[in-house]
């Protein structure tokens, strides 16, 4: 459509100016099936919203303070809006919105600066009970007063992002998860006060389908919380404990024996992981690993650990990282591929992955073949 491939570039009127040139007839006036449109308020609702699909989320909120019809039509369709790109007043918009916006399924309020106040996740959980993604990270200024809020207006949430809210507790995570049981993605970082064994102990308890949890740099997750969650998220497939500084081998035992779809872990500078943490981490390759005739008929893709970050791990030796690195082809220390991650660790250089074995053979086999 001539119109929707510069409709981001353009004002509402002169995007109706080319909408009425390229269906008009001799008489300048556009004919469609449900009439003829002379004005935007004429625009029947379902193309107004094949418009809105194609405009940026800037554009939309414009167009909803157009009418109240166009209000109305968008506001029943509307189901992904992110303001990242406002760098103020974003509270108030948001205040102004939601009540609008009913029936949003995702919402991303990312902020450089802190503007979020906990009046405007209230108002979320007020009007938009719908909703299954909300990104709040960096939301300095929001308190308990938020989680709970959510627990109660968001229940259906399978996404959430409050990295950076520093101020939330372990009680109100606590809270949020006996009520929102079907969180699947969740992402901590930096959640100092709220990432604690307790809060994780909940997860475990009440988050049974948690597929990606990401715990970095909160200081206060142990071993119990960690063992807790290997028990009870037995899907849980991508976990960050970069900067966990008190989990030890037996987080990592508990990983490799309770999570059979883990294909992403971070430990960065988790200095108490030792040789055990890898080779109980390659056995259960081997006991987890599908049967030929599983293969065969496709029930089975997994392929184990894919990303490992075992960076400033120190008290790893070689042969242990490479029966990992052997145990889990998907894992590599070549160049452009790092997906086993060993900076810091420079005992650790003499490690290899299957590709350096097969670029070693190749050159043999041209020799021989030479000869």
């Amino acid at each position: 459509m001539v119109v929707g491939n510069k409709l981001k570039a353009e004002d509402l009127n002169l995007c109706f100016e080319k909408l009425m040139m390229v269906g008009s007839g001799s008489d300048g006036k556009a004919k469609m099936d449900c009439g003829v449109i002379t004005e935007w308020k004429d625009i029947p609702m379902e193309l107004l919203l094949r418009i809105m699909s194609l405009v940026d989320d800037r554009m939309i909120i414009v167009a909803s303070g157009v009418c109240s019809g166009w209000r109305d039509a968008i506001g029943l369709g509307l189901t992904h809006l992110s303001l990242v790109w406002l760098k103020k007043n974003m509270n108030n918009l948001v205040l102004s919105l939601v009540p609008k916006f009913t029936k949003l399924q995702t919402l991303v309020l990312r902020q450089d600066k802190p503007q979020l106040e906990d009046n405007a996740v209230e108002a979320i959980s007020t009007y938009c009970h719908e909703l299954l993604d909300l990104d709040l990270s960096k939301s300095f200024k929001l308190t308990d007063r938020s989680l709970y809020a959510l627990a109660h207006g968001c229940p259906n949430l399978s996404k959430l992002n409050i990295s950076g809210c520093s101020a939330f507790s372990d009680e109100a995570l606590e809270y949020l998860t006996n009520l929102c049981t079907q969180l699947k993605i969740l992402n901590l970082c930096g959640c100092v006060q709220a990432a604690s064994d307790r809060a994780l102990q909940a997860i475990g308890r009440n988050c049974n389908q948690m597929q990606a949890l990401n715990l970095g740099w909160c200081d206060n997750v142990g071993d119990v919380g960690v063992m807790s969650l290997a028990f009870g998220c037995p899907d849980l497939r991508v976990l960050d404990l970069c900067g966990c500084l008190r989990i030890t081998d037996d987080s990592v035992i508990a990983l490799a024996n309770g999570c059979p779809h883990l294909t992403s872990l971070g430990l960065y500078f988790c200095k108490n992981i030792t040789d055990r943490a890898m080779y109980s981490l390659a056995q259960s390759r081997v006991k987890n690993r599908p049967s030929l005739w599983e293969s065969k008929k496709g029930q089975s893709d997994d392929e184990g650990l894919k990303s490992l970050n075992i960076s400033q791990c120190t008290a790893l030796t070689p042969p242990a990282v490479q029966a990992l690195c052997d145990s889990f082809p998907a894992l590599h220390t070549c160049p452009g591929r790092h997906s086993l991650i060993i900076s810091g660790c420079l005992s650790l250089t003499s490690v290899h992955c299957a590709c350096a074995f097969q670029a070693h053979r190749v050159p043999s086999s041209l020799s021989h073949l030479a000869h």
